[in-house]
Formats: C-alpha cells, sequence, structure tokens
C-alpha cells in the first residue's frame, strides 16, 4: 500500500475543505469554537469543520496535538486513550492507532482506528496533521473493539498576522464509528465532543508547563 501517495491525497482534500466555503450550517457554538457541517462526499455521514483561536503560537499549539505514541494528546483528550505507532513510513508519515473509550453514557462502545498520518508545513507557517483509515497487516481488527474509520480529516494550526500568541486552529472531522449506532447518537455525539476537544486543549495550552 502506497501510504505516501494516500497520505498527500488527504492533505489536498483538507486545503480544498478549508478553501471551500460553500454549504457549512453552524450547528454549535462556544467561546473556544465554532462547530459546522455539511453532508460528507466521502461517505454517508456527515464532515464536520471546527473554526476556533487558540491563545498559543503555532509552536506551542502543535506541541499539544503531535500524533506521538507518548506525546501531550493522550494526557488532554477525553476522545484518545491509546495511541500507537504501527509503522514510520517515514518523517514525515506514520501509519497509527488510536483507541477511543467509550462514549454517549455507553451508547458509543470503544472503538479503535488505523490511520496513516502525514505532518506537513506550508510556507505561511501552518502546520497541519493530515489522516485517513487505512488497511496494515500488523493491525488487524482486535476484540473488544469496534473499527471505526476516520475519512480524510485533520487539523490546521494557523498563524494569525500581527498576532504571535495566537493560533486560529481548524479542525476536520469525518468519522464511520462503525457498527449499528443510531444515526441520532451519532449527529449529537460529534458537535459536542469536537467543542469538548477545543475547551480542552485551550486548557492544555494554558498549562504546558505542567505536562
Amino acid at each position: 500500500m502506497d501510504y505516501q501517495h494516500i497520505a498527500n491525497a488527504v492533505a489536498d482534500s483538507l486545503v480544498a475543505y478549508s478553501k471551500d466555503e460553500s454549504g457549512w450550517k453552524a450547528c454549535k457554538k462556544t467561546d473556544a469554537v465554532t462547530v459546522y457541517w455539511r453532508p460528507s462526499a466521502e461517505f454517508p455521514g456527515n464532515l464536520y469543520k471546527g473554526d476556533g483561536v487558540i491563545s498559543a503560537s503555532p509552536e506551542r499549539l502543535w506541541d499539544c496535538l503531535k500524533p506521538l505514541p507518548d506525546g501531550l494528546r493522550v494526557k488532554w483528550d477525553d476522545n484518545v486513550k491509546k495511541f500507537e505507532l504501527i509503522e514510520m513510513v517515514n518523517d514525515a508519515v506514520s501509519v497509527c492507532r488510536t483507541v477511543t473509550p467509550s462514549a454517549a453514557m455507553g451508547i458509543i462502545a470503544p472503538r479503535d482506528f488505523v490511520d496513516v498520518v502525514l505532518v506537513k508545513r506550508y510556507e505561511d507557517g501552518t502546520i497541519t496533521s493530515n489522516a485517513t483509515h487505512v488497511d496494515h497487516p500488523d493491525c488487524p481488527p482486535q476484540s473488544g473493539f469496534v473499527r471505526g474509520f476516520n475519512h480524510p480529516c485533520g487539523c490546521f494550526c494557523v498563524p494569525i498576522p500581527g498576532e504571535p500568541n495566537k493560533t486560529q486552529l481548524l479542525s476536520f472531522f469525518q468519522t464511520d464509528l462503525g457498527g449499528y449506532l443510531p444515526r441520532s447518537v451519532v449527529d449529537s455525539f460529534f458537535p459536542s465532543s469536537m467543542a469538548q476537544f477545543y475547551s480542552n486543549l485551550t486548557k492544555a495550552v494554558k498549562s504546558l508547563k505542567d505536562f
């Protein structure tokens, strides 16, 4: 499997999402983020976009978001219970397994996801993570977890001109949770989950020195 090719295609998709303003509908707004949705072109579900400003430089924010097995994200992100490196393809591309806990008062059972992840930096200083589901021979489905599937998703840490200690964080999620969940459960889970993601991230950045 050409993981590099797949990862590059995901990065192109996310840039397209970030530039296309059509069809987005706001579904949740907090002090930290506005969450939007529109039908996904990838699967019979929704593509969600989070857009918020966090008081941190892009590099400091990225420290909290880095896709690393021993990274900070498992410490602050309630939706990431475990993060495992399956294969390091090259300096920028890896294949990872993410384990999520049960959610929605136990209605959503623990999931795991296997993704190719590309870390990419752009000339304007934007730092991005770009991911989508892949198969990997070293990580078949495991008992006790429902295998979910992330379609092109990721985060953009975008510098704000003249504001070195503030960063626009754009996030895109479109996830097939697998299993047999009512659509209403899925549609209510993601906007709330993304709002919590931004809230927890904001707190994590403030207390970064404590980690």
